[in-house]
């Protein structure tokens, strides 16, 4: 209950809510724990367990109120809200809290560093001081962000301007220029990033997938990890793999217990040993807020294992997060923190029952346990979970199941391919090489557990999507106690699995038979489908996310294409690039002859290089024919410069025809590119059944344009939310009143067209993106 409650607090927004409710939770699971488990002496009658909880409750209230209070009013203090307030430029002394992480800017450019510091002292153009220190992030595009290392003391100057609110952070700084060192960050910190940065190193010579996977799955450090594998980990519930926490912690400091025990040490030799192993762990995968929870429980469990109480590692949680929320209120809506004390509580409360369970019903010992294991942590994780994602994973268990030989050994030697990486490279890279097999592995079940299908059900998200969950878990777990309601159970959870997943698998009747178009719903971008034959399609353009544009291809059931068109190089028609090549063979890639913005087309052309695939620019008049698709190149007529946004009015403008259906692919042709081709073509020249209208429906069209194309079937990629007002309401009233249909990724999910007959019709395949912006 107290892991549940402060799930909800991570849920909520407001940094006094959160951080009271879950010390509510922490003083009840610790003073219920410590007194149930006999450490408060006998368990006392229910009037006298009334009377604890009751107090329990009191006391965190208390606690967590004023702990909360204290550091929002610090937060909140008057001199630093008014330069925030102003977005004042300033000088700003600060002292960096945590590595810089690489962010994504709005073109998808990763130059942008983050880092979380403490601003320690800020000056104001006036030259007016103001003290105190206050938790701040810091946005940076200079590359000597990247070298510094947390404890570092440095001077940057920058604008203010306001956090996101819901945490403790008070500013947001945006240096321009680099930082001013002043001293060396404290030797541990160096020694960890010395250590860090020789497991980078140790990695390089691996594959993409386990190379980028092993640092952060023994330090957490994910700045390699290819987005494809990520986007699979969350896909099938393995992403805590990648974020240190409670297994990685029990991994390391298990390994030295056992090597304590087999040198026959004493309980207090191999505890101070441990103690030792877990500081210098904790030091080098950095102090995020679930390596400190489970730092601070194992160091609880040590003592406690030290004095021959090892029954005692409920209340050493219960402990543990009360102590961790009244010293820093703002873990208490950290997501990773609630999930590891979830996880943990499930581990502790219900995987010991259900080991014992299984093993007086015959199953063995080791197999007992890894299958109570995975299962009580996802039981407890799964509200959480189901309020963040807004899905239920259906896959989560099984995956986590199958991994669960692998973590330890690749854990291990990632450890001990960082420590010796500084006085012997080759050894590490063998260490890494060696653990490089088990991570493998770990690539290998995410990426199948990820192709599932149904391997996700959507849910409600939030508050009630948690709650809800919530109540389902523990009536489930209420009705298990019972035989005949276990029966019940399992009876009608078969029916509906043996019922749906059929029909969900068999006839879910995507893709509609005769589909000559599909507009995947990618978000805010683009990304369009044109059958070839069975399992292969023309693809044109990725989206803006590997995941999207990926589910998409998969959805559709396309194993290879055929041709990879680029219409042009920004962020939301080639960011998803990887997706298209994952697991699939791309032939050919064709991209505009302008290879602006850069980025883009780096990003491009890496992607094709990896895999293997031909890439070239073509002009106007290229054309491809495969199947039953014939694609023509129509635009842009001669380059276009000066205009309002030049890789725009460069797009490739596309005339395809596929079963006698004729489609224009304007991309992200703007008026002025609309204008040209309407005075290089004839009149009919770009007349089309259907029309992916550009730029995901913004104002920026040419009538003449659209009365020309005169489509019958008007598709609209565009991400729900978007903040550019896109589509235009006039833009979708002209082509209605044109007697188009009109149709939205938006609101309707997949779109596709259908060939009926001699006419055309529309069906969508109901899967939305989520939220972009």
């Amino acid at each position: 209950m107290a892991a549940w409650l402060a799930a909800l607090a991570g849920l909520h927004q407001s940094a006094t809510v959160m951080a009271t409710l879950a010390a509510v939770a922490a003083g009840l699971g610790a003073v219920l724990g410590l007194h149930l488990c006999g450490l408060l002496g006998r368990p006392a009658a229910p009037a006298r367990r009334y009377g604890w909880i009751a107090l329990a409750v009191l006391l965190g209230v208390v606690c967590g109120a004023t702990a909360a209070a204290a550091r929002v009013s610090v937060r909140d203090a008057a001199p630093v809200r008014a330069l925030v307030d102003e977005r004042a430029q300033v000088t700003a002394a600060l002292v960096v809290r945590d590595d810089p992480r690489p962010i994504r800017g709005a073109a998808g450019r990763p130059s942008t560093v983050l880092l979380r510091a403490d601003l320690v002292r800020l000056t104001d153009s006036a030259g007016q001081r103001v003290a105190g220190s206050v938790r701040g992030l810091v946005l940076a595009t200079d590359p000597a962000w990247r070298a510094l290392l947390p404890g570092q003391r440095a001077t940057a100057r920058g604008r203010l301007s306001p956090p996101r609110g819901g945490d403790l952070t008070a500013a947001v700084l945006s240096a321009t220029g680099p930082p001013t060192r002043h001293g060396a960050p404290p030797w541990p910190q160096r020694a960890a990033g010395a250590l860090r940065a020789g497991l980078q190193r140790a990695c390089e010579p691996l594959p993409d997938d386990q190379g980028g996977l092993l640092p952060g799955l023994v330090v957490g450090d994910t700045s390699r990890l290819p987005p494809a594998v990520e986007e699979d980990f969350r896909t099938t519930g393995m992403t805590h793999l990648n974020a240190v926490s409670g297994s990685n912690v029990a991994i390391v400091v298990g390994a030295v217990l056992l090597l304590a025990r087999w040198a026959r040490a004493g309980p207090w030799t191999a505890a101070v040993l441990c103690v030792v192993a877990l500081v210098g762990f904790v030091i080098l995968v950095r102090p995020s807020p679930s390596v400190v929870r489970a730092a601070a429980m194992g160091a609880i469990g040590l003592a406690a294992l030290a004095a021959g109480r090892s029954r005692a590692a409920l209340p050493a949680l219960a402990a543990a997060v009360t102590v961790l929320v009244l010293v820093d209120p703002d873990l208490a809506g950290d997501p990773g923190f609630t999930l590891s004390v979830c996880a943990t509580a499930g581990l502790l409360l219900l995987a010991p029952g259900w080991r014992d369970a299984l093993r007086r019903r015959g199953v063995p010992p080791g197999l007992a346990e890894a299958l109570a294991v995975p299962a009580a942590a996802q039981l407890a994780c799964g509200p959480v979970i189901a309020g963040l994602s807004g899905t239920v994973s259906l896959v989560a268990v099984p995956a986590n199941l199958l991994v669960v030989p692998a973590v330890a050994p690749a854990t291990v030697l990632g450890v001990i391919a960082a420590i010796v990486s500084p006085v012997w490279p080759a050894g590490a890279e063998l260490a890494a090489w060696l653990a490089s097999w088990p991570a493998w592995w770990l690539v290998v079940v995410a990426r199948q557990g990820a192709r599932l299908p149904a391997g996700t059900l959507p849910w409600p998200g939030g508050v009630t999507g948690a709650l809800l969950l919530a109540v389902v878990s523990v009536a489930l777990l209420l009705a298990a106690r019972r035989q005949l309601l276990r029966r019940l159970v399992a009876v009608c959870t078969a029916a509906v699995v043996l019922g749906a997943l059929p029909v969900r698998l068999l006839a879910s009747g995507w893709p509609p038979p005769g589909w000559v178009i599909v507009a995947c719903s990618v978000g805010q971008g683009d990304a369009v489908v044109l059958p070839v034959a069975g399992g292969r399609a023309v693809v044109v353009d990725a989206g803006p996310d590997p995941a999207g544009v990926d589910g998409c291809l998969r959805r559709l059931g396309v194993r290879e294409v055929s041709l990879l068109v680029v219409s042009h190089f920004h962020a939301d028609h080639v960011g998803g690039i990887a997706g298209v090549f994952r697991g699939r063979r791309v032939a050919d890639v064709v991209t505009p002859q302008l290879a602006e913005p850069s980025f883009g087309a780096s990003q491009v052309r890496v992607a094709a290089q990896a895999g293997a695939a031909r890439l070239r620019a073509v002009p106007v008049g290229w054309g491809w024919r495969a199947g039953g698709v014939e694609l023509t190149v129509l635009g842009p007529p001669y380059p276009l410069h000066g205009s309002r946004s030049d890789p725009n009015n460069n797009s490739l403008v596309l005339a395809a025809t596929v079963a006698g259906v004729r489609i224009l692919l304007p991309g992200d042709a703007e008026t002025e590119e609309q204008r040209a081709l309407m005075g290089a073509l004839p009149s009919d020249g770009v007349r089309a059944d259907v029309l992916k209208v550009a730029h995901h429906g913004s104002a920026y069209q040419d009538p003449e344009f659209l009365a020309a194309v005169r489509p019958t079937v008007a598709l609209v990629s565009v991400g729900a939310g978007n903040d550019y007002g896109h589509p235009n309401p006039g833009l979708l009233d002209r082509l209605t009143r044109a007697g188009a249909r009109v149709l939205r990724t938006d609101t309707d999910g997949d779109l596709a067209a259908v060939r009926d007959g001699a006419g055309l019709a529309v069906v969508t395949g109901g899967v939305r993106s989520g939220r972009r912006r």
